[in-house]
C-alpha cells in the first residue's frame, strides 16, 4: 500500500488451492471496485487484474507418478517422504503448466519467505541428494 494525497496504490495477490475459489476472489475484487466507484462521481477504483501463475496441483494429480518418484528415491536415502500439497512456487507451475508435471521437493529452508528464511548446508546436501536419485531412478 502507498499513497499521496492524489492518489492511493493497493497490491494484492490472490492465491488459493482451490481453482473455483480462486476465480471467485478474483470477482470479489471486481464486485468490489463497481460497489465503490457507484458511490463516487467519477471512476475512481481502477483494477489491474492479471493471473500470475496457477496452483501446480491441477497438473501433478492427473499423473502421480513424479511423487512417488521422489518418494522412492527418499526412501531409498533413508529420508522419510512429508508428502503435503502446496499452492506451488512460481517455476514449477509455470513448468507444469508447459507439461513438465514439477512438484515442489524439498529444498532444506525453514521459515520460508520470512525475515528468518534460512537453510543448512546438510539439508542442501540431502536435497541434492534426492535430485540425484530421482534422476538416476528416471534413467531406470
Amino acid at each position: 500500500m502507498s499513497g499521496t494525497p492524489e492518489e492511493a496504490q493497493m497490491t494484492y495477490i490472490i492465491r488459493d488451492h482451490n481453482r473455483e475459489k480462486f476465480e471467485e476472489r478474483k470477482e470479489l475484487m471486481t464486485t468490489i471496485q463497481t460497489k465503490l466507484n457507484q458511490k463516487f462521481d467519477q471512476e475512481r477504483v481502477q483494477i489491474n487484474l492479471y493471473d500470475q501463475y496457477y496452483n501446480m496441483g491441477e497438473i501433478i494429480e492427473k499423473d502421480m507418478s513424479i511423487i512417488a518418484l521422489a518418494k522412492q528415491a527418499m526412501i531409498e536415502l533413508n529420508i522419510e517422504p512429508l508428502i503435503e500439497p502446496v499452492r506451488g512456487g512460481t517455476d514449477g507451475s509455470k513448468i507444469s503448466y508447459l507439461g513438465i508435471p514439477t512438484p515442489n521437493i524439498f529444498a532444506g529452508g525453514e521459515n520460508m519467505h520470512g525475515r528468518f528464511e534460512f537453510v543448512s548446508l546438510q539439508s542442501m546436501e540431502k536435497a541434492t541428494d534426492v535430485i540425484v536419485k530421482i534422476a538416476e531412478l528416471n534413467a531406470k
